[in-house]
């Protein structure tokens, strides 16, 4: 996908579209930013088409039924999905990396 075609796609309306604030995207916490990136990036890597990643995001989307709404959590789960899928990385190797992280205090990857 062409970079245009890509920013077209993240200017969509609908389920998958980011949360945004005056035609700008909308990150409440440095991890959401990353998760984006990290998602283009593999994307214009070649590692998974945009399209196959989008309905990840739908169907994560959809499932949500916490009361946290996190739009970014669909996401990285929509983007865990796909490289599982792919073979990238393994569920389990995900499961282990994501109890890692969940046990480091806030702010644990900023020395101030």
């Amino acid at each position: 996908m062409s970079p245009g075609a890509l920013a077209a796609a993240l200017d969509a309306d609908g389920p998958a579209a980011p949360p945004r604030s005056n035609g700008e995207l909308v990150f409440n916490a440095p991890w959401e930013s990353r998760a984006f990136g990290l998602a283009l990036t593999l994307h214009d890597g070649g590692v998974f088409e945009w399209e196959e990643f989008r309905q990840q995001l739908i169907v994560a989307v959809g499932e949500w039924d916490g009361e946290d709404w996190s739009y970014y959590r669909c996401w990285l789960t929509a983007l865990e999905r796909v490289l599982a899928g792919r073979g990238v990385v393994a569920a389990r190797e995900l499961d282990a990396r994501t109890v890692e992280f969940e046990g480091r205090h806030e702010g644990h990857d900023h020395d101030h």
